[in-house]
């Protein structure tokens, strides 16, 4: 008995989508670098896939790991997609906001003492 076949839905093998790329031409992006699309580039030489992604990252701002979550791709495949974006100027990226440092304990408990001694 041959088990039930899924119902195929415009499968395309990741090495297809990426022509057979493994890693993008810069290595700079995490998970978490925040992609911003230019509006004013065109769109109509794009494949399918990269053409979703601008369209998408024309609403704003999102990190890698959510563009691969709307375009249901693995991760090394969009950050392939999004080199081959940038290298060509329809997208920007920038590492998100470092978490602020907090002070350190003993600051926190001078400040204090001298709030302390004011009243």
């Amino acid at each position: 008995m041959t088990p039930p076949r899924r119902q195929e839905r415009g499968l395309v093998r990741p090495y297809v989508v990426t022509d057979g790329r493994a890693h993008p031409t810069r290595n700079t992006f995490d998970l978490v670098t925040l992609v911003m699309a230019h509006s004013d580039r065109p769109l109509g030489a794009l494949s399918p896939e990269k053409r979703k992604l601008m369209e998408l990252c024309l609403g704003g701002a999102l990190s890698v790991a959510e563009i691969a979550g709307h375009l249901h791709l693995p991760v090394s495949v969009t950050k392939v997609l999004l080199g081959d974006l940038v290298d060509s100027g329809h997208l920007t990226t920038r590492s998100p906001i470092p978490s602020a440092q907090l002070p350190e304990a003993q600051l926190l408990q001078e400040v204090l003492d001298g709030l302390r001694a004011r009243l």
